[in-house]
């Protein structure tokens, strides 16, 4: 049991520090579109970016040290994107479908460009990382230059909407990239999704396609030797941007590197077919639940507490009913906790179940009292019993379960009174243990 225990509390250590790698994953609202920036047309088309839409940036927050190599999908995991409404993309561009390889002087020309919906491994241009606006210390790239096809005086992305925080005109999320990818990135399962051969990103990412969802089962980003944030203390890795006036949901699988450039997977649902572990936060809205572990309730991929979701507080115990120790109040079983008569697994049977000395003493036509209770001398025990002779044993135990006396009287008659000195005892519970013929009875007195 001491084994078991020890057994459970590692693992439960385990994996709470293992999934603690990934520390949470901020969903951060990067800007919300207002009148002025719907009047930016694209490429001379009519596909301007909606009122109201809002531009979100998601970034998976890492313990300090760790980097990003990988988000995928596979067999057993999607990768999954979806929103209530379509995706904007900016398609005034050439082949620059991810974060990392836009390049900043296009957004002069193209402002709404800077809203485009894409993925990424850290970087938001080719030379700026993507990082909160809260904890952008250079201000802003954004220049009054932004006016957009229609020459907006003052230019546009400048609204100033609480709902999106900092206005871009002070702070953009972009610093500059001091780190050099000698590895590059790879991709795969974005470009000729529908049998394009011109090698353009074909999903709701690239300029093709309008929709509403990206779900894959092969599609990944990669980077060999890994992303760490930029500002390493909070070490948050920009993993997408995503502008929508829907409601946005998402499951991210990613490929973690430990400080030791050691693997570690992360899916946002588990699966039999592999032991990835299974991180709440990168299901999105975030599951919540209980997530106190001593309610049955108890949900271990909830990332969040739901009110009123602990409600049973876990009894453990024996949960048989044919069992002695039979506890009609467990609700989670312990094994090999029960015990039966002529099984106890290597225990006393007449410490675990008390109640049941007496019914099995009965049984044998054996009686066994203790009198006076309470005592102040000298404690009397009855035996009766049809037996001409018995061996007859006693212990004595504290309150705190340690023997204070017993003795071996031998083979005693059938009716027979018997007495023990317990003047010496201090005041308290005893609890009185005798055993005839093998079978042990206990009972409680009280010294005086």
């Amino acid at each position: 049991m001491k084994n078991s225990l020890l057994i459970l509390l590692f693992a439960l250590f385990f994996s709470t520090a293992v999934k603690a790698q990934i520390e949470k994953v901020i969903v951060e609202t990067y800007y919300v579109s207002d009148t002025l920036d719907v009047t930016d047309t694209i490429d001379g088309a009519a596909r301007a970016l909606p009122v109201g839409s809002k531009t979100y940036r998601i970034y998976i927050d890492l313990k300090r040290g760790y980097k990003l190599a990988k988000i995928f999908g596979d067999a057993n995991h999607a990768l999954k994107i979806k929103s209530t409404a379509n995706f904007f993309n900016n398609i005034d561009r050439s082949s620059e479908y991810y974060g990392y390889l836009i390049k900043k002087n296009y957004f002069t020309g193209n402002p709404t460009l800077a809203l485009d919906s894409w993925l990424t491994l850290g970087l938001a241009t080719t030379v700026n990382n993507g990082i909160l606006k809260t904890q952008d210390t250079n201000g802003t790239i954004r220049t009054n230059n932004w006016k957009g096809t229609a020459g907006i005086s003052g230019g546009i992305l400048r609204n100033n909407d609480p709902a999106a925080g900092i206005p871009l005109t002070s702070k953009d999320g972009l610093l500059p990239n001091v780190t050099t990818y000698t590895n590059g990135f790879n991709d795969h399962g974005f470009t000729n999704g529908l049998g394009n051969a011109s090698g353009r990103d074909t999903t709701v990412f690239g300029d093709t396609i309008v929709g509403s969802q990206f779900i894959s089962h092969d599609a990944y980003l990669y980077q060999s030797s890994g992303v760490m944030g930029a500002i390493p203390d909070s070490n948050q890795v920009l993993v997408a941007q995503l502008t929508t006036t829907g409601t946005l949901t998402f499951e991210l699988n990613v490929l973690v590197l430990d400080s030791n450039n050691n693997p570690i997977y992360y899916v946002a649902k588990s699966s039999s077919a592999d032991n990835y572990i299974v991180n709440p936060f990168l299901s999105y809205p975030p599951p919540c639940g209980c997530r106190d572990d001593r309610y049955l309730e108890y949900n271990p991929n909830a990332a969040c507490d739901a009110i009123n979701a602990c409600q049973t507080l876990k009894v453990f115990g024996c949960t048989d009913t044919m069992a002695c120790n039979y506890n009609p109040n467990a609700n989670i079983s312990l094994a090999n906790f029960c015990c039966y008569p002529g099984y106890c697994n290597d225990r006393d049977i007449a410490l675990v179940c008390p109640d049941l000395s007496p019914y099995r003493l009965k049984q044998q036509n054996i009686s066994a009292d203790i009198y006076p209770n309470p005592v102040q001398n000298n404690l009397k025990l009855q035996l009766i019993y049809a037996a001409d002779y018995a061996e007859v044993t006693y212990t004595i135990y504290d309150a705190y379960g340690r023997i204070i006396k017993e003795q071996n009287l031998g083979a005693i008659p059938g009716n027979s009174l018997l007495q023990t000195d317990v003047a010496d005892l201090p005041s308290g519970l005893y609890l009185f243990r005798v055993s005839i013929a093998g079978v042990s009875s206990i009972k409680k007195f009280i010294k005086n």
